[in-house]
């Protein structure tokens, strides 16, 4: 059998420090590179199960299905992140866009949504008992990092929301491998 590349970057190192996100990189795919299982968008760290990854319409049809929660009770529309992952142990949700550019567009009028769409998800991840923090991130490649974003990163900060280049560290996820 064929090996396949190494999409996740870095090495042991990186895996030690974080989960590494290329443009097709898939939550699933980086939590398994560094030893987690997942089976049926439930994530486990050996036997104990931890969280689950949920990927745009799979919260929904996953997820808050599971809770008895219907998002229109909530919000106008089903918002629809890349990804997220939700720390059962820490009762936190982890809204995880990702954002790649390699020329100026219509991605920057975006980013300040981050503010607007962490609201919108906390009021569905409130309505649970306990109650769900949600946590909103980005995940930029280097495009970002250009002084002509500095407001915007800034703003990111400033209202709770959190941005990474190229990888999110595990701490962030409140995650520790068994191969950390």
């Amino acid at each position: 059998m064929p090996r396949r590349p190494n999409r996740f970057g870095g090495g042991a190192q990186t895996n030690v420090n974080g989960l590494r996100f290329e443009q097709n990189t898939l939550l699933d795919e980086a939590l398994q590179e560094i030893g987690f299982e997942v089976r049926e968008y439930h994530v486990y760290n050996g036997d104990k199960k931890i969280g689950m990854s949920v990927p745009k319409h799979k919260l929904y049809t996953i997820f808050f299905r599971k809770v008895h929660i219907d998002y229109k009770k909530y919000n106008s529309k089903r918002w629809l992140p890349d990804e997220c992952f939700i720390n059962e142990e820490q009762k936190t949700a982890y809204i995880i866009e990702k954002k790649y550019q390699n020329r100026a567009g219509s991605v920057d009028e975006k980013l300040p949504g981050c503010d607007f769409k962490k609201k919108e998800y906390e009021k569905l991840f409130h309505a649970l008992d306990p109650q769900y923090k949600v946590e909103y991130l980005y995940v930029f490649n280097n495009w970002f990092t250009k002084e002509s974003y500095k407001d915007v990163l800034e703003y990111i900060t400033s209202v709770g929301c959190h941005y990474f280049f190229n990888e999110i560290p595990l701490a962030f996820l409140g995650l520790q491998s068994d191969k950390s």
